[in-house]
């Protein structure tokens, strides 16, 4: 048995040799699409099932609380000490409940203070994660105790970016926020929790505030929560049993709650790949279509190779091979093709990966995720070259292996005894490659409408030449309004001061990103739903560094800013949905954050003394939502940022920006500094553009594997009609007919599957709507240019055989064979 079937490996070969520009396209075809689909079920594997390293990870869940109002799908995963150890306490689901806080970490290194994020964690955390200390040791109970001695650790991606690998840190020690603490481990390069570059170790305990871990005094500490399930809990058991302990702390502690909110419990691989999980859905879908193409291809010529060889394997039967025989060495080419295929597919597949992985955006997939060509996707590379070698070889060796061999017999030439059941199937695999190719194209159309619209959507305000750069304070230091005013006025005046500023200001968010969002009260004004509104506390450059007009009224003044005068510009947007038409200027808001902020005024009445513009607050998919600007010198609290106007590219003048600021405080450092449209692509525009790209090759790929097999299909038509042709010629028929009939041919295949093509669009687009701006799922202008581009190719590759058709020499066509 195992001799036989070498012998037809062996045969597939030199069969397959004899026809190598066929079966190169066939080959790379077949390559392309197992290569790409091996590369997308890694990334699948890697992101949305084993993203992260920790023991046992799907059952490590968070608990939020989600206010109902609120169209996003998560909401506060944040909880004071007595919620948390509530919730510890009192849940049934849960085997550990575990905490950990991100901080700013400023360390010194050979006298220079340097900037890192940092992960203060629970020593419980540590062993209950599971994932212990590649270099030295982990993170023990007693490490956490008041008194002991001060350790951290650091995170592969640290020591080999800042400290080179040097094994001998270890043991030695940093100051780290005023703190010398000893290094006691280096953890593996997959763990980077919180995204932090260092670890330190700190018990939470219920009377721990903001204070002790460098927050304002007197404000309680939030602790980021994860929690591990107990074998054989769902997700919807361990939600109820949450909601009913947050029922209770919503009695206990209203002004946390929303008044109507449900609690959610998800997966941490759930929670943290939901930004790119519908987008790798739609090119896990777009790479099976890109290889139902690829195999329809390959099955196609395989098709018309069985039927250009009727007359050979009818002669073989005669000789007694029997049907099992001859569909065993047609399934043997198959497998032999699929197998080189599949093998030159995963050669790609490597080099597509690591494209992949320098694609996709930052920020949207957990820093603990690493992408690589995992065996699990090798083993569904396997299980595909099978699936191929059945779907190509199958039906063509099925077809070949019956029916009326004397007919066959006596042919005269290639094919001329074929019946018309192959080239109705060939037609409608030829139609099936163009319906998936419109599918593929019209969401990649989609994907560039939407990122164009993100593109060039209008902010409100210029974007261009524009610094930003977010300042990380020294521990225990500027958490008073008089010390930040007193460290930004000096700073502020030395920016502007420098050549090619125009202006500079403090805020404490990013304009378009987003900032503080309370509740609002405006006293005269009665109505029924919860207004809400953003807050930004800025100087008095802002409006004029940032770009925003002044609609009407006056703008923060210097003498505003340094007296922290109560008062507040707004946009039009808070204008016209909380005044109406009555003016809103010289009347009184009030902003309920304020009430739990320790230094800030309560109960405090801001008079409007100005309206801007609207700019973008929420991102850039979203319209603008009303928005106040008050003196940021009303409180200390709260990271702040300086925005930096420029007249020359922005980045130029960084150094001396970081200079001035040093000048002023060395100890004080800044991170997260750069031209504000660059972080604005990579915060906003990024992950449009990664399905763009990755659903342009794909549609790229599918239209030229659609274009081969139409041509391939139509020159093997013309070359099993070739005697047809001849007589026709012979009899009187003039090219410019033959031309005419050979595309008609040609392109009714094409016509239906876009016909079909466009039908299914409809539908599977719709599947896209989470994922595209500023165009609808069915665009027309898409379709019709989709529709177009199609065509064209189709005409195109089936112009080249109908040509050829034409000079057909009918002498030498009626002597054929």
């Amino acid at each position: 048995m195992l001799g036989s079937i070498w012998r037809d490996l062996r045969y597939a070969f030199r069969s397959l040799s004899k026809d190598r520009g066929s079966i190169a396209l066939a080959l790379l075809a077949l390559a392309l699409g197992i290569g790409a689909t091996t590369v997308i079920f890694s990334v699948v594997y890697c992101v949305l099932i084993d993203p992260f390293p920790f023991k046992d990870s799907s059952q490590l869940v968070h608990i939020y609380i989600h206010d109902m109002k609120n169209t996003g799908p998560y909401g506060r995963n944040g909880y004071t000490m007595k919620e948390f150890y509530d919730f510890k306490a009192q849940n049934h689901v849960f085997s550990d409940v575990m905490a950990a806080n991100n901080v700013d970490v400023l360390y010194i290194k050979d006298n220079v203070t340097y900037q890192a994020s940092g992960g203060i964690l629970d020593p419980d955390m540590f062993s209950g994660l599971g994932v212990p200390a590649m270099v030295g040791r982990g993170i023990t109970e007693s490490d956490g105790q008041p008194g002991a001695p001060p350790v951290f650790l650091m995170t592969d991606k640290m020591w080999h970016e800042r400290f080179n690998r040097d094994p001998k840190i270890l043991n030695t020690s940093l100051t780290i926020n005023g703190v010398s603490r000893t290094l006691v481990g280096i953890m593996p390069p997959r763990f980077q929790l919180l995204g932090a570059d260092l670890y330190i170790p700190m018990k939470f305990t219920t009377g721990l505030t903001a204070e002790a871990i460098g927050g304002p005094a007197g404000q309680p500490l939030y602790a980021w929560t994860v929690a591990r399930l107990k074998p054989g809990v769902k997700l919807a058991q361990a939600a109820a049993d949450c909601d009913v302990i947050a029922r209770n702390e919503a009695k206990m502690y209203p002004d946390l709650y929303p008044k109507q909110f449900k609690v959610i419990v998800g997966t941490m691989a759930d929670i943290y790949t939901r930004g790119l999980r519908n987008m790798i859905y739609i090119l896990l879908g777009a790479v099976l279509m890109l290889l139902l193409i690829a195999c329809s291809n390959v099955a196609n010529l395989l098709l018309a190779r069985a039927t250009a060889r009727e007359k050979e394997l009818a002669i073989r039967a005669t000789m007694g091979a029997t049907r099992g025989r001859l569909v065993r060495q047609l399934l043997a080419e198959s497998f032999v093709l699929a197998s080189a295929g599949a093998a030159i597919g995963c050669f790609l597949a490597y080099g597509g990966l690591q494209w992949v992985k320098a694609t996709i955006p930052p920020n949207t997939i957990p820093s603990e995720v690493e992408i690589r060509l995992s065996p699990y996707a090798l083993l569904a590379t396997m299980g595909i070259t099978l699936l191929t070698t059945l779907l190509c070889g199958l039906a063509p060796a099925l077809r070949a292996a019956r029916g009326d061999l004397q007919s066959r017999l006596m042919g005269t030439g290639k094919g001329v005894g074929a019946s018309s059941g192959h080239g109705r199937l060939r037609a409608g695999l030829v139609s099936a490659q163009i319906a998936l190719a419109i599918v593929l194209l019209v969401g990649a159309g989609l994907m560039m409408r939407t990122f164009f619209a993100l593109d060039h959507v209008d902010l409100g305000f210029n974007p261009k030449n524009l610094l930003v750069a977010r300042i990380v304070f020294p521990n225990n230091t500027y958490k008073t309004a008089p010390q930040k005013q007193v460290f930004f006025r000096e700073v502020l005046q030395r920016v502007e001061s420098l050549p090619g500023v125009t202006s500079a200001t403090e805020s404490i968010t990013l304009p378009v990103e987003g900032t503080v969002t309370t509740q609002v009260t405006v006293p005269g004004k009665t109505h029924s739903d919860t207004w809400t509104s953003a807050l930004e506390l800025v100087s008095e450059d802002y409006f004029k560094t940032v770009g925003v007009p002044l609609v009407r009224g006056a703008e923060l003044s210097a003498s505003d800013v340094d007296t922290g005068r109560r008062i507040a510009v707004v946009n039009r947007k808070l204008a016209h949905d909380f005044f109406g038409d009555d003016d809103p200027i010289g009347r009184t808001i009030q902003f309920d954050v304020l009430n739990r902020v320790a230094d800030a005024p309560h109960d405090a009445a801001f008079q409007i003394v100005g309206i801007v513009g609207d700019a973008l607050n929420g991102g850039l998919d979203k319209p603008e939502s009303p928005e106040a600007f008050i003196p940021y010198t009303i409180t200390g609290i709260a990271s702040r940022t300086i925005l930096v106007r420029t007249a020359v590219p922005p980045l130029s003048i960084l150094p001396d920006v970081r200079q001035q600021i040093s000048s002023v405080d060395h100890g004080v450092a800044l991170t997260g500094t750069g031209a504000f449209d660059d972080i604005l692509h990579h915060d906003a525009v990024a992950a449009p553009e990664f399905g763009l790209v990755l659903l342009s090759v794909f549609a790229g790929i599918g239209l030229v594997l659609s274009a081969i097999g139409v041509f391939s299909v139509m020159s093997y038509s013309v070359s099993l009609e070739t005697h047809d042709i001849g007589i026709r010629m012979a009899l009187g028929a003039q090219p410019q007919g033959v031309l005419k009939m050979v595309l008609l041919k040609g392109m009714r295949p094409i016509l239906a599957g876009v016909a079909v093509g466009v039908a299914a669009s409809f539908g599977v687009t719709r599947l896209m709507a989470s994922q595209i701006y500023g165009v609808s799922a069915t665009d027309p202008w898409t379709f019709i240019a989709v529709v177009l581009v199609l065509a064209i190719v189709g005409m195109g590759a089936c112009f080249l055989p109908a040509r050829r058709a034409t000079q057909v020499d009918p002498l030498i066509a009626l002597r054929y064979e």
